[in-house]
C-alpha cells in the first residue's frame, strides 16, 4: 500500500525560509528575530536573558523568566535528556552526518540498521514521539498529564496515501486513534488529528482543487457532486494553478471521492459519537481548496452541538488571503448556525509555494515579511478569540510557539473575560519543543496541549529529520528551551553541591 508515515506539515529544512526576513532595524524577540518562521506551531526566537522579568510584564503576561518553576514537575534524568537531545539537534554537522546516515545505504544492513535505530529510539524518538501505537500513544498522554498538567493531541502520523487500500487502511488506524483517546480521561486530552491526504488520493485532492478554482473563476461552471459547504477562496486566492478548464471528474474519480468523503464522515462519526474533537490538517495550495471544501462540509454535517464543535479546520497565516477566507467562513457559518472550530498556525510550505508559483510566473502566495505572517497570525487570533468570547459556540486552538505571539493572547483573554478552563480556547506546542512556553502557558491557567505523533520507529526516521534540521544552529527554534534547561539544571547542581 502506498503510504508514507510520520511526515508531517510542521517543518522544512530552514535554508528554504532565508527569503523571508523581518523588515526594519533587527530586535531579538520572539516574533521579530531574524530566523525564518518554519513551524506550523510557530517559530520560537531567541528572547533576552530570563533571570529576571522583562520590564514591561504585567500581572496578564505569561511567565517566562523563572525556569525553576516552570520546569519543577520534570525530573533531573528528563532534563538531562532533553538538553543532550536538543544540543545535539543544535550541532549542523552532527544533523548532516545522522540525516545522511538514515537515509544512507547503510540502513539496507540488518546490523548496522538495528544499530543505528536503537540509538534513535533511546534519543530522538523518545524526546520528539510518544509511542510506536495507539495504546502506547495512550499511555505516553496519560504520564504527561499526570506529572504536567499538559494535554495530548493523538497524532497517528500518517501523512499521504496513493491509492484506495492504503486510504482505508489509514482510516482503520485514525479510528483506534479516537478509541485510544476515548479510554484516558477527557482531561488528559484534546483531540485528535487528521490530514485528509492519508485518506484521500493526492492526485483526487488536485484535481478536485483544480476544478473547485475553475468554479470560483467561471460561475457559470457547475460541480454536480459538489456537497453543501462553506466558500474556500476569497478575492485574493491564489487561482494561478489552475490556467484552463479541468476535465470533469471520470465516473471512477467521482467514486473514490464519495468514498473518502465516506471516510472523513466515518472519522467524524466517530468523534462525535466518543466527544472526541478531530483536528484536520492543512496542505500546501495546490491541495488546499479540496481539503478545505471536505472539512467544512463535515463541520456542516457533524457541527450540531451548540456549544462546542467537533471539527476544526486549519488556518495557515502565512497566506496572504486567511484572514479574508477566515473572516468569510465566520459569516457563512453564523449565517447557519454552525458552530465552528479552528485551528490557527503559521505555516509550513513557503519553500514549495514560492517555487511553484515563480515556476508559474506568479507572486507566491505566502507573506513577503516574517512580520506581516506574525501580524495575520495575530489578527486572525484576535478575531477567533473574541468570537469564542461571545458564547458563539466556536473552539479555538491557537498552535504556536512564538510567546510573543501566547503573550498577546494571555492579555487578550483577560481583557475578553474567557473562562481559560472551559476548553473555548487552548494553545499546542509540539511534544519535545517549547516546554517552557507550554509550562508557562500552563501556569497562567490555559488549557495547553502537545502535538503528540506516533508510529513505528522506522517510519518515525523522516520526522525526527526535520525536528533536528529545525533545532540547528544557535539562533533555531530550540534555543530558548536550551537556555533555559541549562539554566535550570546548573540552578539543580548548585543546590546538590552547596
Amino acid at each position: 500500500m502506498a503510504t508514507r508515515l510520520l511526515r508531517t506539515n510542521f517543518i522544512r529544512r530552514p535554508h528554504c525560509f532565508s527569503s523571508l526576513r523581518p523588515v526594519g532595524p533587527p530586535t531579538v524577540t520572539a516574533s521579530t528575530a531574524a530566523v525564518p518562521e518554519i513551524l506550523s506551531f510557530g517559530q520560537q526566537a531567541p528572547e533576552p536573558p530570563l533571570h529576571h522579568p522583562k520590564p514591561n510584564q504585567t500581572h496578564h503576561d505569561i511567565d517566562l523568566s523563572d525556569q525553576a518553576r516552570l520546569f519543577a514537575s520534570v525530573p533531573t534524568p528528563d532534563l538531562l535528556r532533553s538538553t543532550a537531545v536538543l544540543h545535539a539537534a543544535s550541532i549542523g554537522p552532527m544533523v548532516d552526518v545522522g540525516a545522511w546516515v538514515m537515509s544512507s545505504k547503510l540502513m539496507d544492513n540488518a546490523l548496522t540498521r538495528g544499530m543505528v535505530l536503537g540509538l534513535v529510539r533511546g534519543t530522538f524518538y523518545d524526546h520528539f514521539c510518544a509511542g510506536e501505537d495507539a495504546g502506547a500513544a495512550a499511555e505516553r498522554v496519560r504520564s504527561v498529564y499526570e506529572a504536567t498538567g499538559l494535554k495530548g493531541m493523538l497524532v497517528y502520523g500518517v501523512e499521504h496515501a496513493d491509492d484506495a487500500a492504503s486510504c482505508d487502511d489509514n482510516m482503520q488506524h485514525f479510528l483506534r486513534t479516537i478509541e485510544a483517546a476515548k479510554s484516558l480521561p477527557t482531561s488528559h486530552f484534546s483531540s485528535v488529528v487528521v490530514k485528509i491526504t492519508a485518506i484521500c488520493p493526492i492526485s483526487l485532492l488536485k484535481r478536485v482543487s483544480d476544478l473547485l478554482r475553475w468554479e470560483h473563476k467561471n460561475k457559470n461552471f457547475k460541480l454536480s457532486w459538489k456537497l453543501k459547504s462553506f466558500t474556500v477562496f476569497s478575492d485574493s486566492s491564489p487561482l494561478y494553478h489552475t490556467n484552463s478548464e479541468p476535465e470533469p471528474l471520470t465516473a471512477e474519480e467521482e467514486r473514490e471521492l464519495e468514498a473518502a468523503h465516506l471516510r472523513i464522515q466515518d472519522i467524524c462519526r466517530k468523534c462525535q459519537e466518543s466527544n472526541v474533537p478531530l483536528l484536520i490538517d492543512a496542505e500546501d495550495t495546490i491541495l488546499q481548496p479540496a481539503i478545505d471544501y471536505m472539512a467544512y462540509s463535515s463541520a456542516i454535517m457533524f457541527n450540531g452541538d451548540k456549544d462546542r464543535p467537533i471539527v476544526y479546520n486549519t488556518i495557515q497565516a502565512y497566506l496572504r488571503d486567511a484572514g479574508e477566507r477566515l473572516h468569510l467562513v465566520v459569516q457563512e457559518a453564523e449565517k447557519e448556525s454552525v458552530p465552528m472550530g479552528f485551528k490557527l498556525v503559521r505555516g509550513a510550505y513557503m519553500c514549495s509555494e514560492g517555487k511553484l508559483a515563480d515556476s508559474l510566473g506568479h507572486k507566491s502566495p505566502v507573506h513577503d515579511t516574517l512580520l506581516d505572517t506574525h501580524a495575520c497570525y495575530n489578527d486572525c487570533m484576535t478575531f477567533l478569540m473574541e468570537k469564542a468570547s461571545n458564547g458563539s459556540g466556536f473552539g479555538v486552538v491557537l498552535a504556536t510557539h512564538n510567546a510573543d505571539s501566547g503573550r498577546l493572547a494571555s492579555r487578550k483573554a483577560s481583557e475578553l473575560n474567557i473562562n481559560k478552563k472551559n476548553g473555548t480556547i487552548e494553545f499546542a506546542q509540539l511534544y519535545g519543543m517549547s516546554d517552557a512556553l507550554s509550562f508557562g502557558l500552563k501556569r497562567a491557567g490555559f488549557n495547553v496541549s502537545k502535538y503528540m505523533p506516533f508510529g513505528p520507529v522506522e517510519t518515525a526516521i523522516p520526522y525526527l529529520v526535520r525536528r533536528a534540521y529545525e533545532n540547528r544552529g544557535m539562533m533555531a527554534s530550540g534555543a530558548l528551551d536550551r537556555q533555559l534547561l541549562r539554566m535550570e539544571l546548573k540552578r539543580r547542581l548548585m543546590a546538590v553541591i552547596a
